[in-house]
């Protein structure tokens, strides 16, 4: 056998072994979906969306203080992780650079997106809950933030890199100032890849159980004082899915169909932007 030969029957090989791992790999994708689909739209009803827990055995038990402080926690963390993420991501890009500060950060964020989330969830319970001596909604939304924001921080530097620097040395010899030559021309050139950034950290965070058990623990009952214990979907869901009761399991099959389908949309989502950006 010649050496073209190897190549082409090694290649062939490798081409079979990598096609077959990936049909694999999405059988299983497949396999859950259906049987996510399966369970969770037959618990599917009205009353899910309009009453609140309710011990085992009773019909009008649902999950909408589960769905609303979901909508709180997430909504909360969004509203300080993202600001804050655009600006330091802003902050690597066009005023860091390559500086062995703004170097440090790019390791530290990338360290943070790698992190086990149950160690995040301690942590914001030693310095948050504890001092407080009890859990909070607040906790549950600080610990989604420290979560989020090294996704969009990575994610805005790397768009804001990708802007041609001739379209900023155009604004400067036209006289605009720095700040208005990133918020009018940079974020412009890099908006639909820092919306994505946001999208996939929103939907990160909103599939997080661990640190919510540490920070925001749970309620059975409707509850909007984010200075108290909170229900949250993800908690509830684990809660009710691992219970004996059955009634209880298909509220947590319920509870898992509809955060899957709000994380897969907001993927789908960020992926368009991305397929828009390229095109």
């Amino acid at each position: 056998m010649t050496q073209t030969q190897k190549r082409i029957l090694t290649n062939k090989i490798v081409m079979s072994l990598s096609t077959l791992s990936a049909l694999i790999g999405m059988g299983f994708l497949f396999w859950i979906l259906y049987v996510l689909v399966f369970n969770g739209v037959d618990a599917l009803s009205s009353t899910i969306f309009t009453s609140e827990g309710a011990p085992p055995g009773y019909e009008q038990s649902g999950l909408k203080h589960a769905l609303i402080g979901q909508l709180y926690i997430v909504g909360y963390a969004t509203i300080f992780g993202v600001p804050l993420g655009i600006l330091a991501g802003t902050y690597l890009s066009e005023y860091g650079g390559r500086a062995k500060l703004a170097e440090i950060i790019r390791d530290i964020s990338d360290i943070m997106m790698s992190a086990p989330s149950i160690v995040i969830g301690a942590f914001v319970y030693a310095i948050v809950v504890a001092p407080m001596g009890h859990f909070s909604g607040w906790a549950g939304s600080v610990a989604l933030t420290i979560i989020m924001i090294p996704i969009i921080l990575r994610t805005t530097d790397d768009m804001l890199q990708l802007v041609p620097s001739t379209l900023r040395e155009a604004a400067f010899a036209l006289g605009a100032p720095k700040y208005k030559v990133i918020i009018q021309v940079v974020y412009r050139g890099a908006k639909a890849g820092i919306l994505t950034g946001i999208l996939l950290g929103v939907a990160r965070v909103a599939g997080e159980t661990a640190p919510l058990l540490f920070t925001s623990f749970n309620d059975n009952f409707l509850n909007t004082d984010m200075m108290e214990p909170m229900a949250s979907l993800t908690v509830t869901m684990y809660n009710y899915a691992t219970s004996p009761y059955e009634d209880w399991q298909r509220l947590g099959w319920a509870a898992a169909f509809i955060l899957s389908m709000f994380i897969l949309g907001l993927n789908i989502i960020g992926r368009l932007f991305i397929m828009k950006k390229k095109s």
